[in-house]
């Protein structure tokens, strides 16, 4: 797949999720928390499946066709 998150939103999605999972962890959310995993992923990798489905792209850098 190709990368459809850019820089500021792969940021936000890399704290957003390590801070659900660290409250999730200390037990102050429950367990719906543990969504973090999700956007903490999506901003590692650089790639959004909804992104892909919705046809954004937030990332600058056009790569090939």
């Amino acid at each position: 797949m190709k990368t459809n998150v850019g820089g500021i939103d792969k940021v936000l999605r890399i704290v957003v999720g390590i801070a659900l999972i660290a409250l999730a962890a200390m037990g102050m959310i429950g367990p719906w928390g543990w969504i973090g995993v999700v956007p903490l992923l999506t901003g590692l990798f650089g790639v959004c499946p909804a992104y892909s489905l919705l046809g954004m792209d937030t990332c600058p850098i056009k790569r090939g066709p």
